[in-house]
């Protein structure tokens, strides 16, 4: 009974990596596409942390996939937000958009040229 549930948590993994990635290669965009990137770095992670605390139980090596999984669930986010940043960057020219102040970045950069 024990493997059976492994492998069912193994197999909701690899599907959720599996259509990620669909999702990835379909979208235009880094914008669209780090949404698909999501589920691969939260939800499946605590999957195959789940099927390693079955296989094993308590023991050092579901604690060790624990705290991989708590580091992932931790800096994800952060992650996905820099890119999102840096792309954006790369597109306007500035990560606050058209929204924004259109003098703020360049009296920001007046400013720092008279230091």
């Amino acid at each position: 009974m024990r493997a059976v549930v492994v492998d069912i948590l193994l197999a909701l993994a690899v599907a959720i990596t599996l259509l990620s990635s669909l999702g990835v290669l379909v979208m235009q965009g880094a914008l669209a596409k780090v949404h698909y990137v999501t589920p691969v770095s939260m939800i499946a992670p605590v999957l195959l942390a789940i099927a390693v605390l079955v296989q094993t139980g308590y023991s050092s090596r579901s604690a060790q996939s624990w705290l991989a999984v708590l580091f992932m669930l931790i800096a994800s986010p952060f992650l996905a937000h820099a890119t999102i940043r840096a792309a954006r960057i790369r597109a306007e020219g500035d990560w606050r958009g058209a929204s924004g102040d259109g003098n703020r970045a360049a009296s920001h950069a007046d400013s720092e040229g008279g230091r």
